[in-house]
């Protein structure tokens, strides 16, 4: 599962569902795109504090000696 792709991909949901909530003429249909666009805020709310979570255990800055050598991290 790559967050990347899906947060790329609920962003572009949200830019979709912002223009047709700014075009729909009808109330209903307004509330409508409206819940659409706060599901969708949420869910990518709930991946930006999974990543702000995991950012302190991101080692791909921190895994290579100063010489290259890629370092063995136990576990």
């Amino acid at each position: 599962m790559d967050l990347e792709k899906i947060m790329e991909g609920l962003s572009k949901e949200l830019t979709v569902s912002l223009k047709a909530m700014s075009k729909a003429k009808d109330l209903d249909e307004k509330e409508t795109h409206s819940r659409i666009v706060k599901n969708i805020s949420e869910s990518l709310g709930v991946f930006f504090d999974l990543a702000g979570e995991m950012m302190p255990f991101d080692l791909d800055d921190d895994d290579e000696d100063l010489d290259g050598d890629e370092r063995v991290i136990p576990f």
